[in-house]
């Protein structure tokens, strides 16, 4: 087999790892997945995102590279990436590296391949752009240390919001021992672009479940991002017959989460919109403000907190809006930035409101 041949197969093999909250867009149409935009150092980076082998030993019941499933098998030596990201870089403008792999007998030794890769790329192609590198569940304390030292970014992937929604789609893997500890080591390592995780979201935990690890993760491990996945079912794979997840509770999630991050938001404050550990079924912003706003805001008495809770109405905006002397049209509001259409029912202008929503 070729490495263009490899590059296909590898490189669509990927794909289940998560560069964002939104569906990356893959660039290249010759033949070779894998090429990505995605956010990497604060700016949109043209990514190759690939696994570095994908014969799995690890039996995830949703996965197309795990033990169950029959495919086409495919890995890369570390200098044929090497070389192959090298073209990639000089001919299609490729800026970063995302870096992933199944295990097909030891974590370590897929491992140490990886690295060995990454260093040949820094050292010999003297590449010093993005590389986001995949720990692999159970990889030891040395190699962890190695990559964060050649990497800009790492992430371990928890795919669940606990150890017993885990054990439901895989029996290999330790949840606290195997995922946990390395991203506690991960949290203590010198990293410019920190740490990320992803979860799949699936029927097996509720909204609540989520919500409450991503917090955790965020407080205690110092985490850049957590992504989310909603759960697709794959051909061959113990899964392939149960519905995907509906794409607006992985949306919805987003939402929950740059509210959180952005807008100084409680997670209690989204428990109290839940019904039975889900969100409901419209914007989560929404939803509270739907709740808590009793009656709609002077425009120009609200207080930069105020303002942030209107629906409409984002960081940038707010800001605007208090450098303003006085706001007497939906006009104004509109060319510094506000939804309209969403915000009225919760402000007042000029005296002018419109109906409540309820």
């Amino acid at each position: 087999m070729n490495t263009l041949e490899k590059a296909k197969i590898l490189g669509n093999a990927s794909n289940y790892d998560s560069c964002g909250p939104k569906m990356c867009e893959v660039n290249v149409k010759q033949g070779l997945g894998g090429i990505y935009y995605a956010k990497a150092e604060h700016k949109t980076c043209r990514i190759f995102k690939t696994l570095m082998e994908n014969s799995c030993s690890f039996d995830c019941k949703y996965c197309e590279n795990s033990t169950h499933c029959k495919k086409r098998k495919a890995s890369y030596e570390p200098e044929e990436l090497a070389s192959l990201f090298n073209y990639l870089r000089k001919n299609l403008a490729v800026e970063g590296l995302f870096l992933s792999s199944a295990v097909s007998k030891d974590s370590d030794k897929v491992t140490e391949k990886m690295i060995e890769t990454v260093k040949i790329l820094r050292f010999k192609y003297k590449f010093n752009g993005y590389v986001h590198f995949k720990i692999l569940p159970g990889t030891s304390y040395e190699l962890v240390k190695q990559a964060s030292e050649i990497s800009n970014r790492l992430s371990v992937n928890i795919e669940s919001p606990n150890k017993n929604a885990l054990s439901e789609l895989s029996s290999c893997k330790d949840y606290k021992n195997d995922i946990l500890k390395r991203q506690a080591w991960i949290s203590r390592m010198n990293l410019s672009s920190g740490q990320t995780t992803q979860m799949i979201l699936n029927k097996i935990s509720t909204d609540k479940d989520v919500l409450k690890m991503s917090n955790w993760e965020y407080k205690k491990l110092g985490l850049r991002r957590v992504y989310f996945s909603a759960f697709s079912p794959v051909k061959g794979t113990p899964l392939e017959n149960e519905k995907p997840e509906k794409k607006k509770r992985e949306s919805y999630l987003y939402n929950v989460d740059f509210l959180m991050r952005d807008y100084n938001y409680k997670i209690k404050e989204f428990y109290e919109i839940m019904d039975d550990g889900m969100l409901p079924n419209k914007d989560p912003k929404m939803a509270i403000a739907i709740q808590n706003f009793e009656k709609p805001v002077d425009i120009n008495e609200a207080s930069y907190e105020e303002l942030i809770r209107i629906p409409g109405i984002g960081p940038k905006t707010a800001k605007r809006i208090l450098k303003e002397k006085k706001i007497t049209k939906y006009e104004q509001l509109n060319k510094l930035g506000a939804w309209i259409s969403r915000a009225k029912p919760f402000i007042k202008v000029d005296g002018h409101t419109q109906k409540m929503l309820v």
